[in-house]
């Protein structure tokens, strides 16, 4: 797992820039902690930094392929392809040599042998580029779930790439500005796909290729999601499942340096943790389990609608269940709500969207492990694909012309800000576009109709919109303290097949996953497999809330904070005295103002209203 940059340039000699790389490269260090490298010709200039998991000595980057002397590609790539082994058989018949045993250099033996169709054959984590000397083109590939992040940049004369933001933003062509748009997806926690918070700044979509010569920029998705009919019975269906996931695991366990699981004590960290401990133990090894613990969690637990239970007991019994060597991570609200946790979130993201402690405490849970593993396992998707969302089965949600996630529950924008700035905003019409938008991308299936055809769109509105929402979350959280996290639930055979599974068979028993659950149930215990969802959990600690509205009082008291003008005074200065709304939602707008405002001033951000 790695770091990416780089610049083409068609109408500048890029040989000398050789320094500015480097600085583009190692703004990403805390992704690739282990190494760093550039390489540069006339019209293209290529960095790396490098998190080493596979091959340690022998993937260097970025990589060259050469043939009398001349180059023929040029690769920097991150993330992880999982069938590199057969790829790498089935290139060698086709007469490629390896000089490593990395999956980079099959990568790029990929991209000689199939050009940009390579990434049709690719299974696993990823985002790269390529640049070609012999067509002076770049090529940008990111995965068909959106796992890897990769954004650019278009220039007069071509156009700035790189895993985050910030590698970008190093580049003196690149202008800080958030627009209008970027301030409506700050405050609405949404995304238009391929626009970011940056104007001017884009990103490659999931499944896209996107390509740059001398006479411009063309992109096409090599990968969709498609309907499809579903012909497998429930059993054939449930043992389809399970074995998939038998496959999907045994190949993201491969790594040359230590790996853990992420355990939560749920139906899906749980099962990837039975499915770990089962293979390892095959090849003699034992899995460990990492999970996060909030001091104080019993005697402050309060159990609602979203959460009914506390998850420390699951986590207990799964590991005594599997056997693996668990650690429990300890977190206060004190370093939850601290200056330093905000500013390592913020600058992991580079953006100021997230989910106030959620993301802190991920953050911590991550730095944590990193110093026990370099790789990770975690159930993200499991909820988007299997249906786990409480949403999922609220009737009304179901029913209303939104975007599932904000309708159960909603962020008071008033309680904050300026009344005119909302009106010239309009949140609720941005929203709706945005809702129309993603349902016109939902594919259809003949004769499909009533609760099925809707349960369709739901699904593909979570997977198409809100788990890139959760990847990006997971993957600049974990890769900021230099951690790989791997999710097996996304690979794209397991989403393909389970996302056309009829929504009467994946609530066949009358409960959320039942599909996940019976692929599963020798797995775990009976109680993980009886528990109702409950998600990541959230520190019910009043003194984070405190810290927060603290931090908004010192806002108002300095008129020149970036935010003030934005603020209405009155309504803030009663969330600040403690006197306003302070739901989970109304947490989550608080901190994303709170760190709007330190983005605009670290990052020398204009807004442009």
């Amino acid at each position: 797992m790695c770091g990416i940059t780089g610049w083409v340039d068609f109408e500048r000699d890029l040989t000398g820039e050789v320094r500015l790389l480097r600085e583009m490269a190692d703004t990403m260090a805390c992704r690739g902690p282990d190494d760093a490298g550039v390489w540069l010709d006339a019209r293209a200039g290529i960095g790396h930094r490098r998190l080493a998991v596979i091959d340690i000595e022998g993937g260097a980057q970025p990589m060259t392929a050469e043939r009398d002397g001349r180059v023929l590609a040029v690769l920097t790539y991150s993330g992880e392809v999982y069938n590199y082994r057969e790829l790498r058989e089935e290139l060698k018949a086709r007469g490629h040599h390896f000089r490593t045993a990395s999956d980079t250099e099959v990568v790029l033996a990929a991209y000689l042998e199939w050009g940009e169709n390579c990434a049709d054959h690719l299974n696993g984590m990823f985002a790269f580029g390529v640049w070609d000397p012999r067509r002076q083109e770049l090529l940008l590939v990111r995965d068909r779930l959106g796992i890897k992040p990769l954004y650019y940049y278009p220039t007069p004369n071509g156009l700035i790439f790189g895993s985050e933001p910030k590698a970008i933003l190093a580049n003196p062509l690149v202008r800080r500005v958030m627009d209008i748009d970027g301030l409506r997806e700050v405050l609405t926690f949404t995304r238009i796909p391929g626009k970011t918070v940056y104007q001017g700044m884009h990103e490659v979509l999931p499944g896209e290729i996107v390509k740059v010569g001398a006479r411009g920029r063309t992109s096409r998705r090599y990968w969709k999601l498609e309907a499809r009919p579903h012909t497998d019975d429930l059993k054939t269906t449930v043992d389809t499942v399970r074995g998939l996931l038998e496959d999907i695991v045994e190949r993201q366990l491969v790594s040359d340096v230590p790996l853990c699981v992420l355990l939560s004590g749920g139906l899906d960290s749980s099962v990837l943790t039975a499915l770990a401990a089962r293979k390892l133990g095959e090849r003699g090894e034992k899995a460990r389990s990492f999970a996060v613990n909030f001091v104080g969690k019993g005697e402050e637990f309060t159990a609602d609608d979203m959460r009914g239970t506390m998850d420390a007991p699951f986590v207990a019994e799964v590991a005594r269940h599997v056997g693996s060597e668990h650690t429990d991570i300890d977190l206060d609200a004190a370093q939850l709500a601290s200056a330093a946790a905000r500013g390592a979130v913020l600058k992991s993201r580079d953006i100021p969207i997230g989910l106030s402690d959620m993301d802190a405490s991920l953050y911590l849970l991550f730095k944590a492990i990193s110093e026990h593993s370099t790789v990770a396992l975690s159930g993200e998707s499991a909820d988007e694909l299997f249906g786990g969302y409480i949403w999922f089965h609220d009737p009304n949600v179901v029913n209303s012309p939104v975007l599932p996630w904000t309708a159960y529950g909603s962020m008071d924008h008033t309680a904050l800000f300026d009344l005119g700035l909302l009106q010239k905003l309009d949140l609720q019409g941005y929203l709706a576009d945005r809702y129309r938008e993603a349902i016109a991308e939902v594919p259809r299936l003949e004769g499909e109709s009533g609760l099925e055809r809707r349960m369709r769109e739901i699904s593909h509105l979570h997977l198409a919109r809100f788990l890139q929402l959760m990847l990006d979350r997971k993957d600049r959280t974990s890769m900021g303290c230099g951690l790989e996290v791997r999710v097996p639930f996304c690979d794209h055979r397991l989403v393909e097949y389970v996302f056309n599974v009829p929504w009467s068979m994946k609530t066949h028993d009358g409960r959320e996953k039942s599909l996940l659950r019976a692929a599963t149930a020798d797995l775990l215990p009976q109680s993980v497999i009886d528990r109702r969802k409950s998600p990541y959990p959230s520190t019910q600690n009043p003194a984070y809330d405190q810290a927060a509205n603290e931090e908004l009082g010192k806002i108002l008291a300095d008129p020149g904070s970036p935010i003030y003008p934005l603020l209405d005074k009155g309504k803030a200065q009663a969330r600040a005295d403690g006197n306003g709304p302070s739901g989970r939602m109304e947490r989550n707008l608080l901190d994303n103002t709170l760190q709007m405002n330190t983005w605009i001033a670290s990052y020398g951000i204009t807004v442009d209203l």
